[in-house]
């Protein structure tokens, strides 16, 4: 490789480097959001599978706290990181299955694109299914453009690797089904593919690195599947234009305006000249979709097909340096906002102080208030406050009452006297004494009744450490 490109690709990885160091710096400094401290719970009670999601961001969790501590930065160490060899992945991808493209200048861009993107700037410095989701989805990227790329006398091992890293997908979260449809397609319409064994062979292995997840499922009468999958039958087509709309707007929010508008074109791209990625692309998409003419989808949903989106664009082969300028910029404005607050914007306004803002501060209060009134433990219906309360203070035991803890092998407590803590959404003035609020940068974010319950039952979450 000439001196010049070596020298550019120093600097490249370097720059992702620096990325990687911020992301970690405001991972460490921002609270937990409720979902967050919801998935360090389980963590803290590893199990092949949940109700909401498969067991990949528990076990990342599990390993960073184990290096960095129940602290912010251990939930959400291995999410920064994983973005490097996630890139790396990307980058030799984008030499593999853009043959078009001049490389390694197709590979910068890709690696680029996505990591511009509010999706992976703000999802990378959080934890939540997504992370991982998106990490082996560029591994199988990679994995699938060696296997296509090769004779198919060598490329055995990488359909293998391949059909492992969509299983570990999966195990991350559900959505990753959609990019093995996906590839299914191509190979199904792909003579030259669906002549080698290997695709094939592909699917046994996917299925085996999928069975921890089935059997939790299978021993639970299949509630997260049921869950997840449940959503499926849902039409209201009369709301359609809303949920689109919603959907639309998610993804020029996440993307970044002009790095959506670069997804589009390379999607268009991909349908003239680039069937493996229009596959990839297009399929998950019109799932989402479809899904939008009965139900809302969430903005993060489509993240899985992000790394598939960041190799379309490069396809275009239009200019990205605005569009990578603009989605860095903005970026980084939300993480300003997200760790000083310099913009005095209301909390419904603000997503990321609404969700992490006040929770160490507010817990403490609480605590003093508990044990004031000779309050043993805290309960709370809601998942997410309760997982809150469980992560931040350390001296009284929460209670569960959520349904979703029964799916736990956790202990079923009744105790004296409780307080019970719930979220209100109209906040009354005067302040009343059995309210308490959650307090952020000099706004109250949420107010919260305390009621003390005596003989409280439910389930025991794990303590903080």
């Amino acid at each position: 490789m000439p001196a010049v490109k070596v020298r550019t690709c120093e600097m490249f990885w370097a720059f992702l480097a620096v990325l990687t160091a911020i992301r970690l710096t405001l991972a460490a400094i921002l609270p937990l959001t409720p979902d967050e401290a919801y998935y360090w719970v389980w963590s803290r009670h590893l199990q092949m599978g949940y109700f909401d999601h498969p067991f990949m961001v528990a076990l990342w969790i599990k390993i960073g706290t184990w290096i960095a501590g129940d602290t912010p930065l251990g939930v959400r160490f291995l999410g920064p990181l994983s973005v490097l060899p996630g890139s790396w992945a990307l980058f030799h991808a984008a030499r593999l299955l853009l043959p078009s493209r001049p490389w390694p200048l197709s590979g910068f861009q890709a690696v680029l694109l996505l990591n511009a993107t509010l999706m992976l700037g703000l999802g990378a410095a959080t934890m939540t299914p997504d992370t991982p989701l998106v990490f082996f989805v560029s591994l199988a990227l990679y994995a699938i453009g060696k296997a296509v790329s090769q004779p198919a006398s060598r490329a055995l091992g990488w359909w293998l690797l391949a059909g492992m890293l969509l299983g570990l997908a999966f195990d991350s979260k559900y959505t990753a089904v959609l990019i093995g449809l996906g590839f299914g397609g191509t190979v199904v319409f792909s003579p030259a593919l669906r002549k080698q064994p290997g695709p094939w062979l592909a699917i046994p292995v996917l299925l085996a690195a999928t069975v921890p997840v089935l059997y939790w499922n299978a021993a639970h009468h299949w509630a997260s599947l049921l869950k997840q999958g449940g959503r499926a039958g849902d039409w209201h087509p009369a709301r359609a234009i809303q949920f689109l709309s919603e959907l639309l707007g998610g993804q020029i929010g996440l993307a970044t305006p002009l790095i959506f508008g670069l997804f589009v074109m390379g999607l268009w791209a991909c349908f003239k000249r680039n069937r493996l990625l229009g596959w990839l692309g297009t399929l998950p998409l019109a799932v989402f979709i479809f899904h939008a003419f009965g139900d809302r989808v969430q903005a993060n949903w489509p993240a899985v097909v992000y790394p598939v989106l960041a190799l379309a664009a490069i396809e275009a082969g239009r200019r990205i340096r605005w569009a990578a300028i603009s989605g860095l910029v903005v970026t980084a404005l939300v993480y300003v906002q997200a760790a000083f607050a310099p913009l005095p914007l209301p909390p419904a306004k603000d997503p990321v102080q609404r969700q992490t803002g006040g929770w160490p501060e507010f817990s403490q209060k609480l605590e003093e208030r508990a044990v004031a009134q000779g309050a043993t433990v805290f309960m709370a219906e809601d998942y997410g406050l309760a997982s809150q309360l469980a992560f931040n203070q350390s001296h009284l035991d929460v209670l569960g009452t959520d349904r979703r803890w029964s799916l736990f092998r956790l202990p079923v407590v009744q105790t004296d006297k409780g307080l019970q803590v719930e979220e209100i959404h109209h906040i009354p003035a005067p302040l009343p004494a059995d309210v308490l609020c959650r307090e952020s940068h000099g706004q109250t974010v949420r107010c919260y009744r305390m009621t003390v319950v005596k003989n409280p039952l439910g389930v025991q979450l794990p303590r903080h450490s």
